[in-house]
This record gives C-alpha cells, sequence and structure tokens, in this order.
C-alpha cells in the first residue's frame, strides 16, 4: 500500500481547533461527544482535536484589555480555520469579537449552560459580607466595574490564569475573593467549597456567557451537515440577541457590557447594562419582546444605551 494511501486513511474526518486550556478542551471534548452522538457512522477517531495556542493564552502578566481586548482568544485558530488547517473552531462566545473575519460564520451553538457569576473567597461570604477594602481579583473589567458599582470600598486587582490556576491563587490567600464562571465549573466538574451563585440581579453576566459556539468555513457544505444537527435554537436566539446588544455599543473586552437574553415560552426578555470601569455609574435597561425579536431588541438596547452615555464614559 502506498505511503499517499496509508495517509488518507489515517486523516481524521473532522478536525476540531481549540485552546489548550482544560476549559477548552472540556468544551472540545463536549462537541466532539455530540457529533459522535447525531451521527452513528463517526467514530471516535475520525474526530481530531487540535490544540493551538492564541496570544491571549500567552499573556499572563496584564489584563486583556491593555493588550487588544477578545481577539487575542481568536486569532491563530480562525486562521487555522482559513487555511484549512482545522474544519471547525469551538468557541467560549463570550470570547469571541462580535465581527468575524470574512469566510467563517457561527455555525452551531450548543445548548448553553448556567449563565451565572460565582464568588469564590478565603471564607466563603456573600458580595455584601466581603469585608472592606478586601483584595478582590478578576482580569474581567465587567466584574470589576460592576462589583465597584456595589462596593466602592473594595480593592480589584488584575487575575489572569485558567480556572485551576485561579483557584489555587486564592488557597494561597493571594486575594480575597474572586470570580469564576458557573458554567466553567460545571463544564470541569468543578464545585469549590463555598462558592456563592451571584444572581442576575446582582451580577448580570457577560455577553454570552455560558454558551459554546461552534465556528466554520462560509459554504463549506460538508462540514455543516455535520454540525447542523448540534445547533440549539434557543442559543441561537439568546446569544445573537446579547451580542446585537454589544456590537451596537462596539463592546469589547476594554467595556464593561453585561446583556442576558431569557426565553419563557414564545416571550422574549433582555437585560443589558454598562458601567464606568471605575464603577462610578451604572446604567440599566430592559426590553420584552417575541422569541423572534431578538436582533431588533438587542439593536434597539444597545442604540439606547449608546445615546445615554457621552465620549469618554468607558475611559479608564
Amino acid at each position: 500500500m502506498s505511503t499517499e494511501r496509508q495517509a488518507n486513511i489515517a486523516k481524521p474526518v473532522l478536525t476540531i481547533g481549540t485552546r489548550g486550556s482544560p476549559l477548552a478542551l472540556a468544551q472540545a471534548r463536549e462537541t466532539r461527544e455530540r457529533l459522535l452522538a447525531a451521527h452513528p457512522a463517526l467514530r471516535e477517531a475520525d474526530i481530531a482535536i487540535s490544540v493551538i495556542k492564541t496570544t491571549g493564552d500567552r499573556i499572563q502578566d496584564r489584563a486583556l484589555a491593555e493588550a487588544g481586548g477578545k481577539g487575542l482568544f481568536t486569532k491563530e485558530i480562525e486562521e487555522a480555520l482559513l487555511d484549512g488547517s482545522i474544519d471547525l473552531a469551538v468557541h467560549s462566545m463570550k470570547d469571541m469579537p462580535t465581527q468575524l473575519p470574512d469566510g467563517l460564520i457561527m455555525a452551531a451553538y450548543l445548548p448553553r449552560e448556567d449563565v451565572r457569576d460565582v464568588l469564590l473567597a478565603t471564607k466563603p461570604t456573600r458580595l455584601s459580607d466581603l469585608p472592606r477594602n478586601a483584595v478582590v481579583g478578576t482580569a474581567s473589567l465587567r466584574r470589576k466595574a460592576f462589583l465597584l458599582a456595589r462596593r466602592p470600598d473594595l480593592e480589584v486587582v488584575t487575575f489572569r490564569g485558567n480556572v485551576q490556576t485561579r483557584l489555587r491563587k486564592l488557597e494561597e490567600g493571594v486575594v480575597t475573593a474572586t470570580f469564576l464562571a458557573l458554567a466553567g465549573l460545571h463544564r470541569l466538574q468543578l464545585a469549590p467549597e463555598g462558592m456563592c451563585v451571584l444572581e442576575p440581579e446582582e451580577m448580570l453576566p457577560a455577553v454570552a456567557q455560558g454558551a459554546i459556539g461552534i465556528e466554520c468555513r462560509d459554504g463549506d457544505t460538508r462540514v455543516l451537515s455535520f454540525l447542523a444537527a448540534l445547533d440549539d435554537a434557543e442559543t441561537r436566539l439568546r446569544v445573537e440577541a446579547e451580542r446585537a446588544l454589544l456590537a451596537t455599543l462596539d463592546g469589547s473586552c476594554r467595556t464593561p457590557i453585561a446583556a442576558l437574553a431569557e426565553l419563557d415560552g414564545d416571550r422574549l426578555r433582555l437585560r443589558g447594562a454598562i458601567a464606568r470601569p471605575d464603577g462610578s455609574n451604572l446604567i440599566e435597561i430592559e426590553r420584552h419582546g417575541g422569541r423572534d425579536d431578538g436582533l431588533a431588541m438587542g439593536l434597539d438596547a444597545g442604540a439606547d444605551l449608546k445615546g445615554r452615555i457621552g465620549p469618554g464614559f468607558f475611559d479608564p
């Protein structure tokens, strides 16, 4: 048998591109399992997972806002999609820029996980009960701004690293408290002792928090045929409404913006909020409509919020 023939046999049917963190790998494996369940003719060996190190993974000494924002976690992966090195990419949607590169589309969204944030402290506590002047670590401008809006006495410091790294730093006493997304803890099957789940009324989540999106080349009918069965319609409606609000505000990692769309039957509720980075001004908004009104609601809410702020609102 020729070497070329052997190579063709060994080549996977689908190659998934992902970051290499434990959470990213868990999301890629979930995608693989869903593909195998949806397409019984596929075997596990038919679906490869390719780890791609992104610029965002390399930067650990400062907040991403100082280095360029959300695209730092997607650029290299999307380049691999465009050059054909991988067939699909699995992303945490809260890390995705609102504008995709030409030639790429979001082909599917997996069923959304719990959207809420979790407060973790050296001594289990609620947000309101943190000691005065306590040091709280986070790399999220949204969490920092929304926290300071409610607790301006706290000291907030930059706190980078994957879930396991942040849990270790907390245990070592580097900070008094930190935040994590409950969705990530669920996907990693972690339940740290004493975690306090924050309801959206207390800490509105990041746009598309808890949602996994699958990106592929536009017009790649072969890959799209595999992904069609994975697309969750409710998650798509909710995420697209939230991302429309974000896009209207030209939001990024450098802008403290939150949004949450929720479906109740055929009714859609959209909440959004923006804040100054220092928490000195928090503006909240809410819209209600039908399940098919999400895009229009997001655009309208974003335009309304944009009209309420002046130049320099998001400046540090």
